[in-house]
C-alpha cells in the first residue's frame, strides 16, 4: 500500500520536514562511503536550516507538555493499559528534558566552526565542493571511515533532541488516527468537514495504481483528487477509474 501524508497545520508541516531531514542524516552517517558522508554533511546543514527557528524549541516543549497533561488524565482509566501509558509518559519526560538541556541558539556549535561554515557556503554552488575549491574538505573525505563517522556523530549529537521530540509527537499524532474507507468516483472525492479540526490527513491506497493524490482541506470541506503524475514527457491528468482508498484523520 502507498500512504501519503498531508499536514493541515504549520506545526505538523514542520514536524514532517524535521522527520525527513533527520532520517536522511542518520541514514547517510551509517554508511561507509565518502560520498555518503558528504551527503550526511549536506543533510546536517539542512537540519540546521530546518530546525533553526528561534521559537521551535519552545513550540516543541509546549506541545510535549500538552500531550503529557492529556495522557496523565487517562490514569486509572480501566480501558487504558497503564504500563503502556507510563512508558509513553516516561518517553515524553525524557525527550522534554533533553530539549531543555540545549543551551544557546540551536546549532551554535556548527555556526562557530569556520571550517564547516565554509563548506556550507560553498555547497549552495553547483559543484562548489570540488577538491580545488575545498582541499581540506577533500582531505577529510579521504580519512578513515570511522574517523569521519566520529566527526559526523559529534557534530550531530547536540541537534538530536529536536529529532526525538519530532519523532515522539508524530508517533502520538499518527497513533491517534481514525480511519475510514471511501471510493473516489472517477478519481475525485469530496466531503464536508463540518468544522472538524485535524492536524494530519493520511491517504492510503493500492500502490499498483501508480497514481498520486492531490488534497485540499479546510474546516469546511475536504477534496481529494487522484491523478496520473506527470514525468515531464506526459502531462499530469486526473484518473478516470474509481479509486478505493483509506482516509485517516489524525489529531492530538
Amino acid at each position: 500500500m502507498t500512504c501519503f501524508e498531508f499536514p493541515i497545520t504549520e506545526r505538523t508541516r514542520t514536524l514532517l520536514r524535521l522527520e525527513q531531514v533527520y532520517q536522511r542524516l542518520v541514514f547517510f552517517i551509517a554508511q561507509d562511503e565518502a560520498n555518503c558522508h558528504h551527503a550526511a554533511l549536506m543533510s546536517l546543514f539542512e537540519v540546521l536550516e530546518a530546525a533553526g527557528r528561534t521559537e521551535l524549541k519552545s513550540d516543541l516543549l509546549q506541545e510535549l507538555e500538552r500531550q503529557k497533561l492529556a495522557l496523565e488524565a487517562l490514569r486509572d482509566n480501566p480501558v487504558i493499559a497503564q504500563d503502556a501509558l507510563d512508558a509513553v509518559l516516561e518517553e515524553i519526560e525524557h525527550t522534554a528534558s533533553s530539549l531543555l538541556e540545549i543551551s544557546g541558539k540551536f546549532g551554535q556549535h556548527l555556526r562557530e566552526n569556520e571550517w564547516l561554515m565554509g563548506i556550507k557556503q560553498r555547497s549552495v554552488i553547483p559543484g562548489g565542493t570540488c577538491p580545488f575549491d575545498l582541499p581540506s574538505y577533500h582531505l577529510w573525505l579521504q580519512r578513515d571511515t570511522e574517523a569521519r563517522r566520529v566527526d559526523l556523530l559529534r557534530w550531530a549529537a547536540p541537534l538530536m533532541p529536536t529529532s526525538r521530540a519530532a519523532t515522539v509527537l508524530l508517533k502520538l499524532l499518527r497513533d491517534s488516527g481514525k480511519s475510514y474507507q471511501y471510493t473516489a468516483r472517477h478519481g475525485a472525492f469530496q466531503q464536508m468537514s463540518g468544522g472538524k479540526v485535524v492536524q494530519l490527513i493520511r491517504v492510503t491506497y493500492d500502490d499498483g495504481l501508480q497514481i498520486v493524490p492531490e488534497i485540499s482541506a479546510n474546516k469546511y470541506a475536504l477534496n481529494v483528487r487522484f491523478i496520473h503524475a506527470g514525468t515531464g514527457e506526459v502531462r499530469a491528468r486526473q484518473v478516470e477509474q474509481d479509486v478505493d482508498f483509506t482516509l485517516t484523520y489524525c489529531k492530538f
